[in-house]
Formats: C-alpha cells, sequence, structure tokens
C-alpha cells in the first residue's frame, strides 16, 4: 500500500526511520487519514519488531503541531467523538507496546496530540532553541489531552509538571521540556540521526517521574492535593464557562493517571467535552483567528521602520511594541521629558519579554527617541497618536506631508474621529488609514484597521501586514463614530452607568457582568480606561448617533475622579488593584444581565446593519478579541443565534418599554 504521508526506510542495522510529511500542507497535524497510515506503518512490526523505530518530520516548520481541527467541526456525537479518540489512543498504545526502542525526533513545534504521539514513544530526541514549542495547548479549545497525554504526561513528568502543561496550555522551551523530563536529550540539528542511533544502541531506561512525584498519585493523597488545583483554576476560570480545566483535575484525582483506567476516562470526557458548546465555540474563535489573520493581499512592499508621534501612553507602547516585534522605531514628541517615561515603560517590556542580555540590548536599540522628527524622512510608516482633536491632528499632517518620503503610509491613532474628517486637507487622502490599537498595547490582540470607501487596496494591504507582522489581529473597519470595539463598548459601560444612577451597588454590576463572561465589569472597565477618556468617546459618539451621556460621569471628571490614572473613579485604587466594597445585601434587579449585555449585541447588529464590518464571523472576531466578550460564546452575533434571535429582540422591546429607546431593536435584525 502507497501512503501519502509516510515515508520508511530500514537501514544497514535494522532501524527503521519514519518520517512524517503530511502532503499537501506546510506543517504536519494528526488527521484520521494520517493516523490511519501510521497504524498501517507499525502494524508489522508488532509481530516482527526492527531493531528500533525513529519518528521524524519531513517538515522545517516542526514535528507536528497537533490533530487536525477541521475534523473536530465534522463530529456530530459524544459516541462518534468517543469511537474516534479511543483509535487514536489504541494506535499510540500499538505503538508504545512496540518490542524495540521507539524515539520521536523534535525539531521544532511538537504540540497537543503531535507532543502526544511523542510521549508514546520510549524516547524523545529534541533540536536545541530558545523558542517554546512543546505544549499541551487542548485547554485553549475547551478540551483536554485526548490520545492518553492525561495519563502519560503525570506518568513521565509527574503531577506538578503536568499539571502546569495542560491547565495553563501555554507551551515550554526544550530546556525547560528536559528539565521536567519530557525531553530525554537535547541535541544539534545535524547530529540527530547519529543520536538516535546511539541511544537505540544504549537503551536506557525509559523516563519516568521521580518518586515524590509518584507518590502524589496515591489514591491516599490525591484528595488533599486536588483542591488546590481546583483553586488555582477558579481564580481564572468558571466551571460553567470553562469546564477543561476542571475535567483534567477530575480525571487525575479520581484515577490517578492509572494506565489501566485513565485512558478510557480521557476519551469519555474528551468526547463529552468535544460535543459541548464550550468547545464548539472556541473552536469557532479559532478558526476566526485565521479570518482575521486572512485579510487583505500580500503586499509588494513590507514596513520596516515606523515613526510614531506622541509619546503617551498609547504611543509610546505602540512604539516599544514594534521595537519588540523586530522593527526600527523613532518616538516624537514636543519634548524628551514627555518621551522619557514611554522609554522606561519599554525597558521594563524589554526586560520581561526579551531573556537573552543581547537580544534585549538589540531591542531597546531599535527604539529611539526623535524629538525633532528626523525619523519622518525614512519611515515606512508614520502612525499618529497625539490627543484627540481635529485641528491639532490635521495641522500635523500638513507639516507631515511636507517631509514624509514617497510611498510611506499615513496612519492615526484615533479612537474615535472619523477618517474623512482628519484626511480633508491631505494631498493624496487615499493613502491615509486609521490603525486603532487598544491599551494595554502589549496584551490587547487586536488592531482596527480603518479605511474609507475609496482607500487604496495597496495602503490597506500593508495596513494589514503590519499588524500581522508585530503579532496582531487585524479587523477592517469602515470610518464610523467609535469604529467597532468602541461603538460596542459604549452601550454596555453607558448602561452600567445607568445601573449606578438607579442605585444598584458598583461590585453587584461588575459581579453580573464577569458572571456571564467578560474578563472586567463595566465599571472597573470605565476606571480603567480613565473616566475622562469614556466620557470624550460617549460625547463623540452620542453627538453623532444621538445618545445620552450620563450626568454622574460629567461630573466625576470635573471632580478629577478620573479612575485608575487618579486614584480614584468609581472605586478607589491601591498599587493599581480595584479597592471593591463588600455588597450590602440588597437583593440587584434581577434584569442586569440582559441590560448590560444585550445593548452591546445589538449595537454589533448595527455594526453589520451599517456595514462597518463585512460579514457576522468578522464581527464576532473583532468583538472577542477588542473588548474580551467570553470567548466560549462565541462572539456577540453567535451569542444571539445560540440564544435565539426571536429570542433576544423580543427581550429588546421588553427592556425598551420598561427604559426607553436605548434598548430598541436595530433593524438589521431582519437580516440576521
Amino acid at each position: 500500500m502507497t501512503l501519502q504521508h509516510w515515508t520508511s526506510r530500514t537501514d544497514s542495522e535494522g532501524i527503521v526511520w519514519a518520517q512524517i510529511d503530511k502532503a499537501d500542507a506546510s506543517a504536519n497535524v494528526l488527521s484520521s487519514e494520517l493516523m490511519s497510515e501510521l497504524n498501517t506503518l507499525i502494524d508489522p512490526y508488532v509481530a516482527s519488531p526492527p531493531a528500533g523505530l525513529v519518528i521524524h518530520s519531513g517538515k522545517r516548520s516542526g514535528f507536528v503541531m497537533g490533530a487536525d481541527i477541521n475534523e473536530f467541526t465534522t463530529i456530530d456525537s459524544p459516541n462518534d467523538a468517543y469511537e474516534l479518540i479511543r483509535l487514536g489512543q489504541q494506535l499510540l498504545d500499538k505503538l508504545e507496546a512496540l518490542r524495540c526502542p521507539t524515539i520521536a525526533v523534535i525539531n521544532g513545534f511538537a504540540l497537543g496530540g503531535g507532543l502526544e504521539l511523542a510521549l508514546a514513544c520510549d524516547y524523545r530526541l529534541a533540536f536545541a532553541g530558545e523558542k517554546r514549542v512543546l505544549g499541551l495547548p487542548e485547554v485553549q479549545l475547551g478540551l483536554h489531552p485526548g490520545f492518553g497525554g492525561t495519563v502519560r504526561a503525570v506518568q513521565i513528568c509527574g503531577v506538578q509538571s503536568a499539571m502546569q502543561l495542560m491547565l495553563t496550555g501555554k507551551p515550554i522551551t526544550v530546556q525547560k521540556g528536559h528539565k521536567i523530563g519530557l525531553i530525554d536529550k537535547i541535541i544539534a540539528e545535524d547530529d540527530w540521526q547519529q543520536a538516535a542511533q546511539k541511544m537505540i544502541a544504549a537503551a536506557p531506561a525509559k523516563r519516568r517521574a521521580p518518586l515524590l512525584a509518584r507518590l502524589l498519585n496515591f489514591s491516599i493523597v490525591r484528595p488533599f492535593i486536588k483542591p488546590m488545583l481546583v483553586k488555582q483554576v477558579a481564580a481564572k476560570a468558571r466551571r460553567e464557562h470553562y469546564p477543561a480545566p476542571y475535567a483534567i483535575i477530575d480525571l487525575w484525582a479520581r484515577y490517578g493517571a492509572s494506565r489501566k483506567t485513565g485512558y478510557e476516562a480521557e476519551a469519555r470526557s474528551m468526547a463529552d467535552l468535544m460535543c459541548g458548546s464550550t468547545s464548539r465555540n472556541l473552536v469557532r474563535v479559532f478558526f476566526l483567528q485565521n479570518k482575521l489573520k486572512g485579510q487583505g493581499n500580500k503586499p509588494d512592499k513590507k514596513i520596516a521602520t515606523v515613526h510614531v508621534i506622541g509619546a503617551g501612553v498609547m504611543g509610546g507602547d505602540i512604539a516599544s511594541w514594534c521595537a519588540l516585534r523586530g522593527l526600527n522605531v523613532t518616538l516624537q514628541d514636543r519634548e524628551q521629558q514627555f518621551i522619557d517615561p514611554a522609554i522606561e515603560r519599554a525597558r521594563k517590556l524589554f526586560d520581561k519579554r526579551v531573556r537573552n542580555d543581547d537580544d534585549r540590548a538589540a531591542t531597546a536599540a531599535r527604539l529611539r527617541s526623535d524629538v525633532n522628527g528626523d525619523g519622518i524622512a525614512d519611515a515606512d510608516l508614520i502612525i499618529e497618536a497625539i490627543f484627540e482633536n481635529l485641528e491639532a491632528k490635521k495641522d500635523l499632517y500638513k507639516a507631515l506631508e511636507q517631509t514624509m518620503k514617497t510611498g510611506a503610509v499615513l496612519a492615526t491613532n484615533t479612537s474615535s474621529i472619523r477618517l474623512e474628517e482628519l484626511r480633508a486637507n491631505l494631498k493624496d487622502p487615499r493613502r491615509f488609514i486609521g490603525l486603532h490599537f487598544f491599551n494595554p498595547v502589549s496584551q490587547m490582540p487586536l488592531v482596527e484597521v480603518i479605511r474609507c470607501a475609496d482607500t487604496e487596496q495597496e495602503v490597506l494591504d500593508q495596513g494589514f501586514a503590519f499588524v500581522k507582522a508585530i503579532g496582531k489581529f487585524p479587523l477592517e473597519c469602515a470610518s464610523s463614530p467609535g469604529f467597532v470595539v468602541n461603538r460596542i463598548l459604549a452601550p454596555y459601560m453607558t448602561e452600567a452607568m445607568h445601573l449606578v444612577e438607579s442605585g444598584v451597588a458598583l461590585a453587584e454590576i461588575d459581579r453580573v457582568a464577569v458572571a456571564f463572561g467578560m474578563p472586567l465589569g463595566p465599571v472597573e472597565l470605565v476606571d480603567s480606561v480613565g473616566l475622562d477618556v469614556v466620557l470624550h468617546v460617549s460625547r463623540v459618539l452620542g453627538a453623532k448617533m444621538d445618545g445620552p451621556v450620563p450626568e454622574k460621569l460629567s461630573a466625576m471628571v470635573e471632580n478629577g475622579q478620573l479612575g485608575r490614572k487618579s486614584g480614584q473613579g468609581f472605586y478607589r485604587w491601591v498599587d493599581g488593584k480595584a479597592q471593591k466594597p463588600r455588597s450590602d445585601g440588597a437583593e440587584p434587579p434581577a434584569d442586569i444581565e440582559d441590560r448590560l449585555i444585550l445593548p452591546m449585541v445589538n449595537e454589533a447588529i448595527a455594526c453589520l446593519a451599517d456595514g462597518v464590518v463585512s460579514n457576522a464571523d468578522l464581527l464576532d472576531a473583532g468583538v472577542i478579541f477588542g473588548t474580551g466578550f467570553a470567548p466560549f460564546r462565541g462572539g456577540p452575533i453567535n451569542y444571539s443565534r445560540q440564544r435565539g434571535v426571536d429570542n433576544v429582540v423580543a427581550r429588546l422591546e421588553e427592556l425598551a418599554a420598561a427604559y426607553g429607546d436605548r434598548f430598541a431593536p436595530n433593524r438589521g435584525w431582519s437580516d440576521l
């Protein structure tokens, strides 16, 4: 039988070298077809084992990226999922049981099912490198390892290290993998075949967790450890929202990573998760990321040099992030004293993100203060990030046009002013775009790429490519008041102000929003963004869209109560944390959740109806990555479909009758 995804050869010493090279793909993933071929390849070795079996990759990108997520969407029932998972487990059991030394040679990424394949081998050799390439990230898709990983990871690395891998889903370096027992030996790229031959000849004892770690698996000990693990997870995720990490803990606590009972239990648990709404929606979010990345065409020109004007929190942090991601950046402001704080923040970012001293120095060297604006003439991209004043921005652009090189892109980081107004006096307004970042820049993954009706596609493509090059997700938006993220957050925060004015406890408002799945409650969000910023955006959007501005917000700004940055807003802030008063015990209104969430959903529909974003999937993606809208719900449009469009519209009509026209369903619901 001819195999599409595997090739093998047997050398003079009787060692089989099996190469995985998924056809028509840039990276290896464990599809059903590829797994079936692996079964065909190793089946003869059950009865007639070779001297050794070495599994290696034919892709320069790495070993195996994981399971084929596309296949997840075709599974209709837990029973179907269970059967598929058990087939995978039984295949890896067969690999593990071969009566010859087996080796996985890891030349880069080994994630999810790819790492589980490696764990089923007797030994794991990995190329030296500093990238985080080893991991079990299934929890990020609302799942856990399903090919025996919940058992083998604990057996090989111990409870503590294995749980860290599975519960966080964060990848680790090869060095860290070697330290915890995941990797047997770190090897040079040009020495892997000799290293594998030596390992087979020596046939050392297989790695297993240290004695103390193995003792933690005893049934008498597990009940004492489980509450600590649950507490750690509960601090970051609620069981009803994200059941997967709790399922990982429950599996271990009940079965102790037993090879006799653990695999069957893992398969049942994985099957249930795979067909649950959380995983379905998180898998959808995974594909939405790819939709965001897929926007635009590959531009002819790459952006390598960036000039940022405005060294405030946003401008300074945009500049430092660009330098961190490998671009040469000049940062301009009126005087050096305004740039110095941004440079100091950049130093802290580089200290945190760059481990190697030489690399850190090189990163810092890519960011230069530029009071005189000397970098303008050389910049491929100029980002304006000064204060939100239309005339000040237009005056700046007039001066920039005298110095910018031909072909350079001019962009604004405005959060609320329409591009048509900003570009009114430009010589070539079609080459002007918006690049709207969100605070904090180092943490927020989305950048809105704003266009007008006649913006040149080439310039948009350069904007998309720039955003992707600095590790962010672009979202194409039409120029419109508030664009997408601020427009959708505005009614969320505004309704919170109405609830405050009606006497609902601040902490109770935030509690309900977090219980729904929002990362921050709206009151804490207002304080974090800054009451002055929220007031400005509210006034801009209110003027354009006939929305009311809460009186309490204006009064607090006049009194200097700006939120986190002033130490006092709706909450008092100490060391960067909101001091939330305890609930007074008063029964809150039963409709708080709908009053907070449905205006956001309604505004999302309005964005679609107004053509601000081209389709519902991109809108959902933008709202998730720009606002943190509960990822496990799949975005506001997906949430409304799963809840029922008629149900949502009827509820909005009820709220409009009770509280006013701000809840009136948008005309776009009829098109959904």
